[in-house]
């Protein structure tokens, strides 16, 4: 069976894809596909989530045009492993050294295996990533940032790629593209040490009078300085190299526009990662105090905005009606993450996780319950769909569209849910795994959470972890925000998915 979709997957936090119908998969033959990934955007960030405080008419209208999933999940409550997941099909717990990366990591991606870009590769798919990447880059800690750095993006199945490495908050605050660095000069060589303080670049902790955005105590956020704004690490050097972040974000956009012009005659799939709501949040002047709710709510408009663009460009060259488009977040909210910027004392009743217990960095539901909407031709008009789905399953979802055959072993921890997708089929997964400092396992709406010796309580992102010694089970068709532990009333469902887990934990 052909299908002829555009798949668009928005990242982000994100993802958007527009699947077909049986009927129009027989007359189409590849869909282009783009994913659209958000960064630490929360459940009730959107308008089309129940947001009251902060309109975006751009989501909410890829919502309305297609299916918006209310059980969609990152796998992990933290960037790297729900990253990692997305890219591999496999539980990042499966793996060490997928924790949240320093700027300067190696690549934990690995090479030799299926991808999700070398899905739509092995299609025939020209494929690119635009935006964040923090998966590490090159086989040692210790590079050569003035040289072409590899293995990276390139080398697990992307034609091109246009990234930084790891965070907006922390160095090299720099552009890669194909794995070099934009702009570097050979007087200037860059370097990088998340060790030691490196050249004679100002600190925001030796020079606060220097900032234009204060770093929250005890967070980290104040050592080299870099657009008036300090960073996570020590950096010298690549003065021309070094990005502003008011222009990262149309930076990106750009880029993945360009993208999108040159490829209109053969199917391509683009992850878009956008940074946004990530720190530090340093919006575009045209969004700032638009939202009323500092500078994390204006860079929500300001995600939202790009994603309009993205979507009016696919109109203005007539290939929206061959686009999927999936619109989701690598994990949920966290307000106060290193900078003071108005996300807390400006909050203004605003819920960034809606009725969700936690947030990022957190085993309750706040953690890894995203934003997640699908749209285009094929796709659902108007449902909302409560399906469990993770972002995860994208990897041999993607290889059911696309007609690619995944072997055995490659990815089996990702579901094929082409029609969960498209909103034939109501039913997602059966069951699926969360992942923050513990491990929980859900199913049939009820979720169990494994004793963890982690402090229940982050004083300084003001998050409830989930952390606690003992069993806790909830049941989350009548108690979506985790209130009340029924452990000791049913302990057979305890016992019940405590066995599947640990089942899980042994493949």
């Amino acid at each position: 069976m052909k299908k002829t979709l555009f798949l668009t997957i928005l990242l982000s936090s994100s993802l958007a894809i527009t699947l077909p119908t049986t009927s129009l998969a027989q007359k189409i033959s590849k869909p282009n596909v783009i994913y659209i990934y958000a960064d630490d955007l929360g459940f009730g960030d959107l308008s089309s989530y129940g947001a009251k405080q902060i309109e975006t008419p751009h989501l909410d209208k890829l919502a309305q045009n297609g299916t918006r999933f209310t059980n969609a999940h990152s796998t992990s409550a933290t960037c790297t492993p729900s990253r990692f997941a997305l890219m591999t099909g496999t539980y990042p717990w499966r793996q060490d050294g997928t924790g949240i990366l320093p700027g300067d990591a190696k690549l934990i991606v690995p090479t030799d295996k299926i991808t999700l870009p070398k899905v739509f590769k092995n299609a025939g798919y020209a494929t690119a990533i635009v935006g964040k990447w923090h998966m590490g880059l090159g086989n040692e800690v210790k590079k050569d940032w003035n040289a072409a750095i590899k293995p990276g993006p390139n080398d697990v199945g992307f034609d091109y790629s246009f990234i930084f490495p790891a965070t907006a908050d922390r160095v090299p605050t720099v552009f890669l593209e194909n794995d070099q660095v934009v702009a570097t000069e050979a007087n200037d060589p860059i370097l990088v040490d998340y060790e030691r303080k490196i050249g004679n670049d100002p600190t925001g902790k030796e020079h606060p009078e220097l900032l234009k955005m204060q770093s929250s105590p005890g967070q980290g956020h104040n050592q080299t300085i870099v657009n008036g704004i300090g960073r996570i690490g020590y950096m010298s050097g690549g003065t021309r190299a070094r990005w502003v972040d008011e222009e990262v974000s149309t930076t990106f956009l750009h880029k993945a526009q360009d993208f999108i012009a040159q490829h209109q005659n053969k199917p391509f799939f683009l992850y878009f990662c956008l940074t946004e709501p990530h720190v530090p949040r340093m919006p575009a002047t045209q969004f700032r105090g638009k939202s009323k709710l500092g500078y994390r709510g204006d860079a929500i408009l300001q995600l939202d905005w790009t994603v309009g663009q993205i979507h009016q460009q696919l109109q203005l060259l007539g290939m929206d009606k061959n686009t999927i488009i999936i619109f989701s977040s690598d994990n949920g909210p966290v307000l106060d993450d290193g900078y003071v910027d108005g996300a807390v004392a400006q909050l203004n009743g605003h819920q960034p996780a809606g009725p969700l217990r936690g947030g990022k960095y957190s085993i309750f539901e706040g953690g890894t319950r995203v934003p997640f909407i699908v749209s285009g031709q094929g796709i659902a008009k108007g449902k909302v769909s409560n399906a469990l789905i993770s972002q995860m399953d994208l990897l041999a979802t993607s290889a059911q569209l696309v007609g690619v055959r995944l072997k055995a072993d490659e990815a089996k921890d990702s579901k094929a849910l082409l029609k969960t997708l498209t909103g034939e089929n109501p039913k997602g997964r059966s069951t699926m795994v969360q992942h923050a400092q513990t491990l929980a396992i859900v199913k049939d709406d009820w979720k169990y959470i494994a004793p963890s010796k982690g402090i229940p309580y982050m004083k300084l992102t003001d998050t409830e972890t989930g952390n606690l010694p003992e069993d806790q089970l909830y049941d989350l068709k009548n108690d979506i925000g985790e209130k009340n532990n029924v452990a000791a009333k049913y302990p057979e469902k305890v016992t019940e998915l405590k066995q599947l887990l640990e089942e899980e934990q042994k493949k």
